[in-house]
């Protein structure tokens, strides 16, 4: 039963706007009432440790602060802060006389629009999530060096608190055992990251993010998404890993039993920003997040009259998430038109696995982004130098992502033995995996691919029908022992590709790959 005063803000003509029949949600931390066009979201007098709404003017406050940064992703949503006066079996919105409450005041969408609620999300929808989130992550300025926001001791503090606080909450819980293990992970992982959480810092990745991204907080709205209802009440909470913020949306898939589009999401933002080397805190992340929403799980269940608690699906996603990957190495191989990006995604998405584009990353060297034109850098980007310099950048981020415990696929031509031959020798010296995927297209079918995509212009490629002619004369045999690694991809039986790649990733820990 809510309190005197939602129930009172039930009632149509407590609003100064046609209201209609008002709906209400509540959230384990707020009252929000659908009143026709607009919504208004009331905060819960509570304190939690992590947040304090335990008085009225904290509750303003933070009202003011939920506008001032919710406006930076969605300006048309978030309007203003009103009063709530009246009287508690008569409240109004705004008015005069004393303030019994206040709310922020957003414009409506239907509660129905947000991906939580989704019956299924498209990989279009994924993409389009990613690209904002990128343009929001790369426009916000960088904690200063002298703030406490991204230290060691700041970053594993509330990841720590999540433990506590669920044991608070259910002293008696039979998963405690579990609890206990993972909270020794934690502790365990925080202190061997110290050194890189540091590094992170110093290098900007620490920033004043939405700090609450998840499937609840993202609506499909106008054909985009719409991301909103950002932490405002722990600083703290926001001021984080740009990594962090992304393993909240990787980590909400993996529970919808989405993998493949959260290597999907992940892929994609990484194309954007580069932040490749970032990845071995990543998983850090990802365990945080799990308990983050099993700490939520657990309040919810003590605020509900039936109790039926997520806390055990969440231990479960989060010890599964603590796990490294097996980590292999895939060589995309062939020709501008052949196929390497397209059948590189779907591997990516079925492996769960880390691409690294030689179009996408040679852009970043010479700081375009991956669908500038070129022929702005004076001497182009295209030169023996200019390739040399980004076969030996995917050598060192694949040994990077590779020692951190992830699949890692390189989508480049390779139709050069000595751009192969380095790769080979990292897969050998470390014992891992290797296999080399080599796409095959008869050449008018190559011919047509890359004159559709120049007429796109939607790809970071920018091989015309001249570099592929070039290709084609510059392709070198595998030798005897590539040979044997290697599996042929033809464009006539691309029907056959998703099982040809299950049976790879059966086959990948074999010791004759």
């Amino acid at each position: 039963m809510p309190p005197a005063l939602i129930a009172g803000l039930l009632a149509p003509d407590a609003y100064p706007h046609p209201a209609g029949q008002v709906r209400l949600i509540e959230t384990h931390i707020s009252w929000v009432l659908i009143a026709g066009e607009f919504a208004y979201k009331l905060k819960k007098p509570l304190d939690l440790g992590f947040l304090d709404f335990s008085t009225l003017e904290k509750r303003r406050h933070f009202c003011e602060e939920e506008i001032r940064l919710n406006r930076r992703l969605a300006p048309d949503i978030y309007l203003d802060v009103v009063p709530v006066t009246g009287s508690l079996a008569a409240p109004r919105i705004g008015g005069a006389g004393p303030v019994l409450e206040w709310a922020v005041r957003m414009r409506a969408f239907p509660p129905e629009a947000t991906l939580d609620r989704a019956n299924a999300i498209s990989a279009a929808q994924v993409d389009a999530i990613a690209d904002v989130i990128a343009r929001f992550h790369r426009g916000l300025p960088a904690a200063s060096t002298d703030s406490p926001y991204g230290e060691p001791a700041a970053v594993l503090q509330p990841a720590q608190e999540n433990f506590a606080q669920i044991r608070a909450l259910q002293p008696e819980c039979s998963l405690l055992g579990r609890l206990d293990a993972l909270e020794a992970w934690t502790r365990s992982e925080g202190q061997r990251l110290a050194p890189r959480l540091a590094e992170r810092k110093r290098a900007g990745a620490i920033r004043e993010c939405h700090g609450d991204l998840h499937l609840g907080n993202i609506a499909w709205v106008n054909d985009a998404p719409l991301i909103f209802d950002c932490i405002e009440f722990n600083p703290g909470l926001r001021w984080i890993d740009l990594l962090s913020e992304l393993a909240f949306l990787f980590m909400d898939l993996m529970h919808r039993a989405r993998p493949d589009l959260a290597w999907r999401l992940l892929n994609r933002y990484l194309e954007h920003t580069g932040d490749y080397t970032g990845l071995d805190v990543f998983r850090f992340y990802l365990v945080y997040r799990a308990m983050v929403r099993a700490k939520v799980a657990t309040i919810r269940a003590r605020q509900q009259p039936s109790p039926a608690s997520e806390l055990p699906d969440y231990l479960a996603l989060a010890e599964t998430l603590a796990q490294p990957q097996p980590a292999a190495l895939f060589l995309m191989h062939g020709v501008s038109g052949s196929g390497k990006t397209w059948l590189a995604q779907m591997a990516l998405e079925r492996f769960g696995a880390v691409r690294l584009r030689s179009d996408v990353e040679r852009k970043r060297l010479f700081g375009l982004d991956a669908l500038d034109d070129s022929r702005r850098i004076e001497g182009g980007i295209y030169t023996e130098a200019a390739s040399a310099r980004t076969f030996q950048n995917l050598l060192e981020l694949a040994t990077t992502l590779l020692q951190a415990g992830y699949r890692v696929i390189v989508d480049a031509t390779f139709l050069k033995q000595a751009h192969r031959a380095p790769f080979v020798a990292l897969a050998e010296a470390r014992g891992l995996p290797l296999r080399i995927l080599d796409l095959q297209a008869d050449e008018p079918l190559l011919r047509q691919r890359v004159q559709q995509r120049m007429a796109r212009a939607d790809d970071a490629s920018e091989a015309d029908l001249a570099v592929l002619e070039a290709q084609l004369q510059a392709v070198e045999p595998f030798t005897a022992a590539e040979s044997k690694r290697v599996a042929v991809f033809r464009a006539e039986a691309s029907a056959e590709w998703p099982s040809r790649l299950a049976s790879l990733l059966e086959d990948k820990t074999k010791p004759s790959l």
